[in-house]
């Protein structure tokens, strides 16, 4: 197992972008970048023995910097929208970026996906990890409190990928971070995923309104967000729902996961045989098919832009949640550690 570093480039600011690689012992590798803790691949085998990339990734800085719609990065301090680029908090109003229709969207204009981490290599026997850190100052974007988060990625000799996040603050504040890969068990962006199949452990979903905020919470039986029994990503788009019209013609929504340590989703490719199972000790994962995806432009590996190029599986707490009466508030308080995990786990059917 080793880590390889590369220069990527140089931001529009000056600063210097570096990828590292992580390999394990079995030719599988993870590519993630300072800026933005991007993850611009993830090298698996599919049943042939071939390895390519099951996440959509750019080949240049300038491209990230340029085009990307959050491809592969941290995303914070919050996932997802706060409605009205506001919330109220201890009596206080937080103005925040309104960059989405009104509302603020995974973090704001200059979010977790666009600074530059300073990261550690390390070394584990049976994995390599990257440690990414930043301090969010007091009142960047607009949230309250000095933020010191750290972001590990870890990858494993049995292919699989986990995620750890952490933060503390020296101001009550919020915090909700995710990744945002675009995965594509196809290999290389070669083909859409309509013809992948996804399983999620979720009886429940949040309903959306057409800015995508949340407006509530409904069963998945019986609609096209009925996830528990494995079936293709695009078996029921063409289904006359509101919900998948708000969205966009498709899924940009959160699932409410069930609360235990196994599987919490799963994606399979039948094509090339490349299984991925999800865990996570969140209580939410928002799926993202790419419903109205920008055409044309070029990724790595020779693939182009196209809807439903990828589904995004968003592991958080409930998004909006400070706004919405459906969901508790969660607050980090001086004194308290805010912690995430999320495994993505790679394999051959």
């Amino acid at each position: 197992m080793e880590i390889k570093s590369t220069g990527f480039g140089v931001t529009k600011a000056g600063e210097e972008v570096t990828k590292y690689t992580l390999y394990n012992d079995h030719g599988a590798s993870v590519s993630i970048l300072n800026y933005g803790g991007i993850i611009t691949d993830i090298m698996v085998p599919d049943k042939n023995g071939h390895v390519e990339s099951v996440v959509l990734g750019m080949d240049s800085i300038e491209a990230y910097e340029e085009k990307s719609p959050y491809f592969g990065c941290i995303v914070g301090r919050i996932a997802g929208r706060i409605s009205g680029a506001s919330f109220d908090m201890d009596g206080t109003t937080y103005a925040l970026a309104a960059n989405n229709n009104g509302h603020a969207l995974h973090g704001g204009l200059q979010g977790f996906d666009k600074v530059i981490w300073q990261c550690t290599e390390i070394m584990d026997g049976d994995a390599v990890s990257l440690s990414l850190n930043y301090l969010s100052k007091d009142g960047e974007e607009g949230f309250p409190g000095n933020l010191d988060v750290q972001v590990t990625y870890r990858f494993t000799n049995d292919n699989a990928l986990e995620i750890f996040y952490k933060g503390t603050t020296d101001k009550k504040t919020i915090v909700n971070m995710t990744n945002h890969s675009y995965f594509n068990l196809a290999g290389n962006g070669k083909r859409d995923i309509l013809g992948q199949v996804l399983m999620l452990d979720a009886d429940k979903y949040g309903l959306v309104d057409s800015d995508i905020i949340p407006a509530g919470i409904a069963d998945v039986a019986g609609t096209a967000f009925d996830f528990r029994t494995p079936k293709k990503v695009g078996q029921d788009l063409t289904n006359d729902e509101e919900q998948l019209t708000y969205a966009g013609g498709g899924y940009d929504h959160p699932f409410m996961l069930k609360d235990h340590d196994g599987v919490k989703a799963s994606l399979y490719d039948a094509e090339s045989g490349r299984y991925m199972d999800m865990f996570t000790d969140q209580k939410s994962v928002v799926v993202y098919a790419c419903n109205q995806m920008e055409e044309g432009i070029p990724l790595s590996h020779g693939a182009i832009t196209k809807p439903h190029l990828a589904v995004c599986l968003e592991t958080q707490y409930y998004p909006d949640a400070i706004n919405q009466s459906c969901f508790e508030s969660q607050f980090l308080e001086p004194g308290e550690t805010y912690e995430a995990y999320t495994m993505y786990r790679f394999s051959i059917k």
